[in-house]
């Protein structure tokens, strides 16, 4: 069930939602720098998200998403109003993300949060899915990667992938059914070594 653009770009949340933040960033850039708090409270769970996604390390993800936030507000004043604010800090949070990994070439395992149902040999098997899944995920290509993230952890459309990526909806759905063939062929290589 996904929108089209017109419906995507007139709903009355993404509406909403665009206006508050560009309100936030008119009342920053007024000399009101606690009105940037509505922003980091709005777009903080779901940046650290993608940022997890990307680099698998909590730490590095907090780390990201701060930096991100810093980094954004410091450029308050080149942000395009015309544009959603989600869009601008996301590829903000990108920027940042990738320069972790080119300073830290290796990534340290994963610690997902466990279960709490299930015997200890259903959490172990559980633990182990979701450590094959995200070094899966890591093992894609940035691009790749992206689409995955957006369309599958933040549970946006190809419209919204879209925008904040930058590129054309056809090219979303072709990334995403690329990396969900990678993907496929990954996890599938991984369980036959088994």
């Amino acid at each position: 069930m996904h929108e089209s653009p017109t419906n995507f770009l007139t709903s009355p949340e993404y509406v909403a939602q665009d206006a508050d933040d560009h309100a936030a960033v008119a009342r920053c850039l007024a000399g009101d720098p606690a009105a940037y708090e509505v922003i980091v409270q709005r777009h903080q769970r779901v940046l650290f998200t993608v940022a997890f996604r990307i680099l698998g390390d909590y730490d590095a993800a907090n780390d990201a998403v701060q930096n991100a936030f810093i980094n954004a507000y410091r450029k308050l004043d080149t942000f395009d109003i015309r544009r959603r604010f989600f869009s601008w800090i996301y590829r903000i949070l990108v920027n940042e993300c990738l320069t972790d990994q080119r300073d830290r070439r290796l990534h340290e395992p994963l610690t997902p949060e466990l279960a709490t149902v299930g015997s200890p040999a259903d959490l172990l098997e559980a633990d182990e899915r979701r450590r094959l899944v995200q070094a899966a995920i890591l093992a894609l290509p940035v691009e790749y990667r992206q689409v995955i993230v957006l369309r599958h952890f933040t549970e946006l459309s190809y419209d919204e992938i879209a925008d904040v990526v930058g590129v054309p909806a056809k090219t979303v759905k072709s990334r995403l059914y690329t990396a969900r063939e990678r993907l496929s062929r990954m996890l599938l290589g991984l369980d036959e070594r088994r």
